[in-house]
């Protein structure tokens, strides 16, 4: 063969970083090595695999056939590494999830599989549907746990289980009372609400899209927890997933304003790359993921795993 595995990780390294010295970084080479590495491939291939642009380096199309190609040969030779290695078992995982399948399903599904799996390497990034469709779509993730809208056409989308969001407010406002709302009563509330680009958002805005009324939106917060403690301060009321709201609604520190008129319901997503070569821990954590939504039809109502 006219090429190694490290050329091969050099390769997908600068066509993640779009840059020899952020690729050199992240693989813990020196530039000059990292530089060097890639010059071999390519005069030892008679190709070019980047369009240069002063320091950036950005894959033109020849690159970005090979890339998946590439990406999968680098699993693959980790697996067989680890087998010529006398390892069994999983080598390592890297799933990137939204913030509420990631604050409220992720971090116990992970911790349960690491109890079975300990001598798996998992890693857990947490960031809003946009950023994790982004991180899939440039394969910085194996797999993404998602509760927004993805249309890449790169990447693999499979439903997993039913979500809703729901109106709340503190126990101190006057819709806590009544327990539901109009639309018209809503126009008139102040509101906390997530961030542009997050899945919740989008979810909200679109069931908003046929009542054209412009709403108080008084934040925009990143965090589900933020949105909790601004509303339980009094400053207005939200709408996030009733995953995120039920230990606050089983202690009365938040209620829930029903909303007939709007259709909150979504579906969370599991994601990865269409061309993405799927280890074994990829598919035993799906599968365990499955497992724990079979029978479920909405997701405040998954029996969490307990990590003892």
């Amino acid at each position: 063969m006219r090429f190694t595995l490290r050329q091969l990780q050099v390769f997908v390294a600068v066509a993640q970083h779009e840059s020899v010295s952020r690729a050199a970084q992240s693989l813990a080479l020196s530039q000059s090595a990292t530089s060097t590495s890639l010059t071999e491939l390519e005069r030892q291939s008679d190709c070019q695999l980047f369009d240069r642009a002063g320091k950036r380096l950005a894959l033109n199309a020849l690159g970005r056939q090979l890339l998946p190609e590439a990406v999968a040969l680098l699993d693959q030779a980790r697996e067989i590494e680890r087998l010529l290695g006398g390892k069994s078992g999983y080598g390592s995982l890297n799933v990137g999830a939204t913030l509420t399948v990631g604050n409220y399903l992720a971090t116990l599904l992970i911790g349960s599989f690491m109890q079975q799996h300990p001598e798996c390497r998992v890693k857990l990034q947490v960031h809003n549907t946009a950023h994790v469709v982004q991180q899939i779509a440039h394969y910085e993730l194996d797999l993404g746990l998602i509760e927004g809208d993805c249309q890449h056409p790169d990447i693999e989308v499979q439903p997993w289980v039913e979500d809703e969001l729901v109106v709340f407010c503190a126990p101190q406002h006057p819709l806590a009372r009544r327990g539901s709302a109009s639309l018209e009563e809503l126009t008139h509330e102040a509101w906390i609400l997530r961030e542009q680009g997050s899945g919740t958002r989008l979810t909200f805005d679109q069931a908003m899209r046929h009542h054209p009324r412009n709403l108080n939106i008084r934040l925009e917060l990143e965090h589900t927890e933020a949105i909790k403690r601004a509303v339980e301060s009094g400053l207005g009321i939200g709408c996030i997933s009733r995953l995120a709201l039920r230990d606050a609604f089983r202690r009365g520190s938040l209620m829930p304003v029903e909303t007939p008129q709007l259709d909150l319901r979504r579906q969370f997503y599991f994601i990865w790359h269409r061309q993405k070569y799927q280890t074994a821990a990829m598919r035993e954590f799906l599968e365990q993921c499955r497992a724990l939504t079979a029978g479920v039809s909405r997701s405040d109502q998954i029996v969490l795993p307990s990590i003892v």
